[in-house]
């Protein structure tokens, strides 16, 4: 006990010894090290999985830089949601991969809706490209369809697109200047137009063209020709693709829209010009009133006696055009003294300012103001007239306001 207590003593006075290593503890460390590194040399040896090789072996699988990218559209020029797109556009596709060496064809070409007139090519590796021999219609939206899955578009390695795709732009509207160089070549305005220089493709056909305009026929009136401005908007060409749209079976609404110009540009393709004669109709308010119907630049029907509105329903002055054309109509209103009237059949009417309208009305004379605002005539001259006032006809109203 003694020894013991004196042991404790001396920790006490000079605190605890340093620890020593002892040569069996190191040599237990080298053993156990040892041991390790022979089970990994075993398990490399014999293939049994470590925990880092099932990793490395999961991410390739799992696509990991060796496996191959999905087959997809990159971009489509012009992209989806464009507009103002030119009516000669090319379109473009380019893919994530090469394609085939032959350009592909039945299904798995692209298609367009509406169908324009071209053909598809490659232009690049990865590029398919539409390559138009008719212009996109002015105004229209078009829609390219990608066709997918096992019939649809391929890549050099056989993979198909996962679902097909579709991208729409819209295409800008026509020119006023090409709109009444088509008008004047199909024959809907009292104009021509001669092309000249060199002819363009027939992509640019939707284009103003270099080339100049020139009347029909000579003498015409002057109340006719003034309203005429190239490349501005007027009444000749309002009446002009109002005649069209009606001679088409379009809605008439005077809008120069995708039908309007489909119409346009096939009858030119064609050859194909109006067959109705160009009419245009001058009514003179100076007394005595009268009416005259020129017919392909001649006066037809000259100074036809008419009535127009009487004071206080005076038929206005200006242009107009006529947008409704019945053999029979129910005409009904107030007249200026008050009472009202009910006309269930007026014979021959073609109207062409609100309820103004060209007809056929019994009178005792003709020749002044007698009309509740329309402009009347004998039953026998409505009759002959009426078949060359149809729907787009200009209607010129002039003359001293009546007094």
């Amino acid at each position: 006990m003694k020894r013991k207590n004196e042991a404790l003593a001396h920790l006490a006075a000079y605190g605890p010894r340093r620890r020593r290593v002892w040569p069996w503890v190191t040599a237990a460390v080298v053993v156990l090290a040892l041991a390790a590194g022979g089970t990994w040399y075993a398990s490399s040896r014999t293939g049994s999985p470590s925990s880092g090789a099932g990793t490395t072996t999961t991410a390739a699988a799992s696509g990991g830089g060796s496996a191959t990218p999905a087959f997809a559209v990159a971009a489509v020029s012009p992209a989806s949601g464009a507009s103002g797109v030119a009516s000669d556009t090319t379109i473009a596709i380019r893919f994530t991969a090469p394609l085939p060496g032959a350009t592909p064809t039945g299904a798995a070409l692209p298609t367009l809706e509406p169908a324009v007139a071209g053909s598809w090519h490659r232009s690049a590796r990865s590029t398919l490209e539409f390559v138009p021999s008719a212009p996109f219609v002015p105004g229209s939206t078009e829609t390219v369809s990608i066709p997918g899955g096992p019939g649809g578009v391929q890549d050099a390695a056989g993979q198909s697109l996962a679902s097909t795709d579709a991208v729409t732009f819209t295409i800008a509207h026509g020119s006023e200047e090409r709109l009444q160089q088509l008008l004047a070549l199909t024959g809907y305005i009292p104009l021509t137009f001669t092309p000249s220089g060199p002819t363009p493709p027939p992509a640019q056909a939707a284009m103003p063209q270099a080339g100049g305009f020139t009347w029909r026929w000579a003498g015409l009136p002057a109340s006719l020709t003034s309203l005429w401005t190239e490349g501005s908007s007027s009444a000749i060409t309002k009446g002009a693709v109002m005649a069209l749209e009606d001679q088409n079976k379009l809605s008439v609404d005077a809008v120069a829209g995708p039908e309007v110009w489909s119409v346009l540009l096939d009858d030119v393709a064609k050859g194909t010009t109006d067959p109705a004669p160009y009419t245009y109709v001058d009514v003179s308010k100076s007394l005595p009133q009268s009416m005259t119907v020129w017919v392909n630049g001649a006066p037809q029907f000259a100074n036809i006696p008419v009535n127009t509105g009487a004071p206080g329903a005076d038929t206005t002055d200006g242009v107009y055009e006529v947008f409704e054309h019945v053999t029979s109509s129910e005409m009904k209103g107030t007249n200026t003294d008050g009472s009202t009237y009910d006309d269930p059949n007026v014979p021959w009417a073609s109207y062409f300012n609100g309820g103004d309208a060209l007809h056929g009305f019994v009178r005792a004379t003709y020749g002044s103001p007698q009309s509740n605002g329309c402009v009347e005539m004998s039953i026998s001259d409505a009759a002959a007239t009426w078949p060359y006032t149809p729907i787009g006809t200009l209607v010129n109203v002039e003359g001293p306001p009546v007094t």
